[in-house]
């Protein structure tokens, strides 16, 4: 159900932007279609950015770089999700993460005036952005309580959990993800090193759990779900 939902709001975003992206510019002309490549970026961190970025197709990474040089993944972001700058003074403050395309993604730029012109004038879009941002906020509490309590195996089965349930598509096995990401990448989201999640992710796979190839994850959510009911204390 979720995912329908889902659907629903990225289909009604994606009219609304192409239903007539001449006049939307004329109404609010910092309104640009773009697109970066796999591995370009949106934005870097401390960056002055003061436009948000409307993901049209594709999935982008956010991501923040600790003082000591390590990289922690915050989210990654799909089609119909909205990044950037929310607040008026940006122009004066450097952004806080960087946005990365993990493949090539298509999205709208839109100035922050404009932006906030469009919330007011298109409820239904701004209900969305609400419920979106809504959404993300529960999705980063709920790994920052995992990190701070739980076993890097629970950390893995939940991470692969929630990317099954944000890029799957049903197969045989329960999901495939639509998404490549190497294991350093599930490890920036687990939170811990590539060589612990590597074994974990060896220890799941002899076990039947998933499935990986160099392009691919096959997830056993059922397998995943069980044991995950052992694993935590």
């Amino acid at each position: 159900m979720q995912s329908i939902v889902c659907d629903a709001k990225s289909r009604l975003i994606n009219e609304f932007f192409e239903h007539d992206l001449n006049q939307l510019q004329k109404i609010y002309p910092s309104i640009q279609e773009m697109n970066v490549s796999k591995k370009a970026f949106l934005y870097h961190q401390g960056d002055r950015c003061c436009n948000l970025f409307w993901i049209k197709s594709g999935i982008v990474k956010l991501s923040h770089l600790a003082e000591q040089g390590s990289e922690i993944t915050i989210d990654l972001l799909k089609r119909g999700d909205v990044t950037g700058c929310f607040q008026n003074n940006s122009a004066s403050q450097e952004i806080d993460e960087t946005a990365q395309a993990l493949d090539n993604v298509n999205f709208y730029r839109i100035a922050y005036s404009d932006f906030k012109a469009m919330m007011s004038h298109q409820t239904e879009l701004a209900w969305y952005v609400i419920e979106d941002m809504y959404a993300r906020r529960q999705r980063v509490e709920r790994k920052l309580r995992t990190i701070l309590t739980q076993s890097v195996e629970v950390r893995v089965v939940t991470t692969l959990l929630e990317l099954a349930r944000m890029f799957g598509i049903r197969c045989t096995h329960g999901y495939t993800l639509e998404i490549h990401l190497t294991q350093q990448e599930v490890a920036d989201l687990v939170g811990a090193s590539r060589s612990v999640v590597s074994t974990v992710l060896n220890d799941f796979r002899n076990r039947g759990m998933l499935d990986y190839t160099r392009d691919q994850i096959c997830i056993n959510d059922a397998a995943l779900v069980d044991s995950c009911r052992f694993l935590r204390p």
